[in-house]
């Protein structure tokens, strides 16, 4: 049973650029070492890498495991600079962590989401609409895929329309895995964070009816989000309400198009779409590497292997996904899955994604109305010329040219 550094461990960059391809070497450790010692590409000493479904589960839920204890240290990571905010509600742990969920799940509640359902499809079909009039081809990521989600959360925040352009690219420079991007992601995290500021004092003051107000008001145990606490978790939500729904749509759209199968069977089964959308998330490797660890508090044995107090560990949501104890035949894509084992590509835990209600619902108006109102849909290129995203933390085409 190794604990200790021994130098050899392995040095893995964690990209892997080739269409959504599982990344292989995270896939060889899930079966060979399910839990052992690697480096990461920036950051200080090794860390724990867990990659089976179960042993994710219990690191992502075991109170053992910290997040704080993450503040002040260099730890291993796959970004030159850490993307999480010291501050932020993504590096708390209970019952801190618990007391700004329950803030966003009051303000930020499923009928809300589905009310705003009615606008989504209207926005969908209006970004159809000019699609169709562009003519083919057409790229999904920059008619649809690139806008939807973006409009969809702008619309729950009340974010003025003329900012949107800037938070995006702001956003997209947050997430660069390059360390020639370094300075770049620094700058747009800091940029953001004065925005959201600006936003959520403006708000407090003069609320309306919109998520960061409802936010701003909202009281728990008859206390209300600090100044800090509250832009903080605004920026969170809009970056994150955002970002990987964008990706997500054109992987959906490109993994459909190259499984003809499932997308006949897709077309005659319509009602199936809400099951063969948790299926593609569950599937499709939706960004590189691994994200932001956990630190031990205790001694505590994962799999088979005593983690020290001390010791960061990373978890791999991609590949619990495809773990073969947890899915029959996890590498095969089946609409009809009855599958025990509910899909991490939201997380688990106390850090489960708030906005997963959010992304499923745009997801569903996306891609049903696009396959409803393009029958002929199909790649205006061949598979291997479609262009990927190398550099920040997600994997999804550049570009997805289509016709019809």
């Amino acid at each position: 049973m190794t604990t200790a550094d021994t130098g050899t461990e392995p040095t893995c960059p964690f990209r892997h650029d080739d269409a959504l391809e599982p990344d292989p070497f995270l896939a060889r450790m899930r079966t060979e070492a399910p839990v052992t010692r690697v480096r990461m590409p920036y950051g200080t000493g090794t860390c724990w890498l867990v990659t089976r479904y179960a042993d994710v589960q219990k690191v992502t839920s075991d109170r053992r495991f910290s997040r704080a204890a993450l503040i002040g240290r260099d730890f291993p990571r796959i970004t030159p600079a850490p993307i999480a905010q010291s501050e932020a509600i993504n590096l708390m742990d209970p019952p801190a962590l618990n007391r700004l969920r329950k803030v966003v799940i009051k303000a930020f509640t499923t009928p809300q989401v589905e009310a705003l359902r009615p606008w989504t499809q209207r926005t969908v079909d209006e970004l159809l609409d000019e699609m169709e009039e562009h003519g083919a081809p057409a790229d999904i990521a920059a008619h649809l895929a690139g806008r939807v989600p973006l409009m969809t959360i702008s619309q729950l925040m009340d974010v003025p329309e003329a900012d949107r352009p800037q938070l995006r690219r702001w956003a997209t420079a947050m997430m660069s895995m390059s360390a020639a991007e370094a300075s770049s992601a620094a700058e747009a995290k800091v940029a953001l964070r004065a925005y959201f500021t600006e936003l959520t004092t403006a708000r407090r003051r003069t609320p309306g009816d919109d998520l960061i107000s409802a936010m701003a008001t909202a009281r728990i145990d008859d206390e209300m989000l600090e100044e800090g606490e509250l832009s903080v978790l605004a920026m969170l939500l809009m970056v994150t309400g955002h970002d990987t729904t964008t990706y997500d749509i054109s992987n959906v759209v490109y993994t459909l198009l190259t499984h003809p199968s499932h997308l006949a069977q897709l077309r005659a089964r319509p009602d199936l779409l809400p099951r063969a959308l948790e299926e593609l998330l569950r599937y499709i490797p939706f960004r590189q590497g691994v994200g932001i660890p956990r630190v031990a508090l205790e001694d505590v044995e994962v799999g088979g292997q005593l983690i020290r107090a001390g010791d960061a560990v990373h978890v791999s949501y991609l590949t619990a996904n495809r773990d073969e104890l947890a899915y029959d035949r996890p590498d095969e894509l089946d609409f009809e899955r009855q599958a025990p084992a509910g899909h991490m590509a939201f997380g688990y835990g106390s850090h489960h994604c708030l906005g997963s209600h959010l992304a499923r619902m745009v997801l569903q108006v996306s891609i049903g109305t696009l396959l409803d109102r393009f029958p002929g849909l199909r790649l205006a290129v061949p598979p291997d010329e479609v262009r990927w995203n190398t550099v920040s933390i997600w994997r999804h085409p550049l570009a997805l040219p289509v016709t019809w």
